[in-house]
């Protein structure tokens, strides 16, 4: 793909603390959670309630967390992106910066990189396979908000989702493959994907929709029965009704049934985080097992991994 008319690449994804220490993410959670697209509800009662309460009891705990899953390069959500980025670039031959929705690098930082390297049309891809108003139309949101502070602004195209491109559902269904191939098949495949307030979807957000489908596409993929393979929607918060059912509740139900060796996967993240790692894979698997499961074998997002660069090279080139 040769750069004949100065185009780049924009990835962006939800972001991260700059460290796993409590004023890193005290200042990305207020950044996050003042967002309107995420958290809706009045500012003259959202906001004492936030910087109150919530901040200074949450910022510490989530700390530390972080510091639980924290590698070598930073977050593993920054560590992945990282190397998604050298690696799309790399295979289409065009330049590829990294723009977060909160936190560092900013979608201005990444706007302007690009410009920085001569580009003038920016292809803004969203690492949010299923659409919500929470997470991709946030990312709309922050390239408004970035062109307001930028003298020159250059011409974009923004990929609104891709939950039934055919390479993504080939992407996960190698990777359910692989894991099967390296710990035996579970008795059952459940996709945990982030939740949303009830209230949002009831109000016309998509996403749910977008769910399903990957759902019902992955078990085609992969062969699998309607008794084979479920979903759910996980990292809940506060006292609202979310989008049921909830994964953690789920698993407490599932050895019951006689599903006693669990696969899980989640398909609405592209690169591992804080709620795969160290809420899917240490929190989930203890709940499943302390519930009379046997195995929990927790399946790794795509990452860097090079049918997942692929298949975001198509979404650019398309």
């Amino acid at each position: 793909m040769q750069n004949n008319n100065k185009k780049g690449v924009l990835l962006v994804n939800l972001g991260t603390p700059d460290s796993p220490t409590a004023p890193a993410v005290k200042k990305f959670l207020s950044q996050f959670l003042h967002d309107h697209r995420v958290v809706d509800l009045t500012r003259w009662l959202w906001c004492p309630i936030l910087h109150g309460v919530i901040l200074p009891i949450r910022s510490p705990k989530v700390a530390k967390l972080y510091q639980s899953v924290w590698m070598e390069g930073g977050s593993p959500l920054m560590v992945y992106s990282k190397r998604q980025a050298e690696k799309l670039s790399s295979l289409i031959e065009l330049p590829v910066e990294l723009g977060m929705t909160y936190g560092n690098p900013s979608i201005q930082t990444g706007f302007e990189a690009l410009m920085e390297k001569g580009v003038e049309e920016v292809i803004v891809l969203p690492l949010f396979p299923q659409y919500s108003g929470t997470t991709t139309a946030a990312v709309s949101d922050g390239i408004t908000k970035a062109f307001k502070k930028m003298a020159v602004i250059p011409s974009y195209q923004f990929i609104r989702n891709y939950h039934h491109h055919p390479l993504y559902i080939k992407a996960l269904a190698n990777s359910v493959r692989k894991s099967w191939q390296e710990k035996g098949q579970g008795d059952y495949l459940l996709c945990s994907y982030h939740g949303i307030p009830k209230r949002y979807a009831d109000n016309g957000d998509i996403y749910p929709d977008h769910c399903e489908q990957t759902t019902n596409l992955l078990a085609r993929e992969l062969g699998l029965k309607s008794e084979q393979i479920g979903m759910t929607y996980q990292s809940r918060f506060g006292r609202e009704e979310w989008l049921q059912p909830y994964t953690d509740k789920t698993l407490e139900t599932l050895p019951n049934k006689g599903i006693k060796r669990l696969d899980v996967i989640t398909p609405a993240f592209s690169v591992d985080c804080l709620e795969t790692l160290e809420e899917i894979s240490d929190q989930c698997s203890e709940i499943f097992l302390e519930s009379g499961g046997e195995q929990f074998t927790y399946i790794p997002c795509l990452n860097d991994d090079d049918i997942h660069i692929e298949l975001m090279s198509e979404l650019v080139k398309s």
